[in-house]
């Protein structure tokens, strides 16, 4: 009996030890997930001034590119509207004329 005793304290003892081993494991784990979780959200926010400029950057470049756009579009109607008028100016001149000339009368 003294030698069952014996086994089952031994038993018992280790598996107390597994079990502090497994506290300990699972502690230091949590210890390291919470210091790489730190480390990833602290190198985040170091990239966010970056993340900003880049951000800024890629926007003055779309509003660049939509104002040379309208201004290409802009030209484009001006010389289409420059056209059209001296297209017309023979027709109004005519017309001007011909209400100068029924005026006189």
């Amino acid at each position: 009996m003294d030698d069952t005793l014996k086994r089952l304290l031994d038993a018992e003892m280790r598996a107390e030890r597994l079990a502090k081993q497994a506290e300990e494991e699972q502690e230091r784990i949590i210890q390291k997930a919470i210091a790489d979780a730190k480390m990833e959200n602290d190198r985040f926010t170091a990239r966010i001034p970056e993340l900003h400029r880049a951000f800024i950057a890629k926007s003055e470049e779309r509003a660049e590119q939509t104002v040379a756009e309208l201004k290409r579009r802009y030209d484009e109607r001006h010389v289409r509207l420059r056209d059209q008028a001296e297209q017309r100016e023979d027709q109004a001149l005519e017309a001007a004329f011909q209400i100068l000339i029924g005026a006189e009368r």
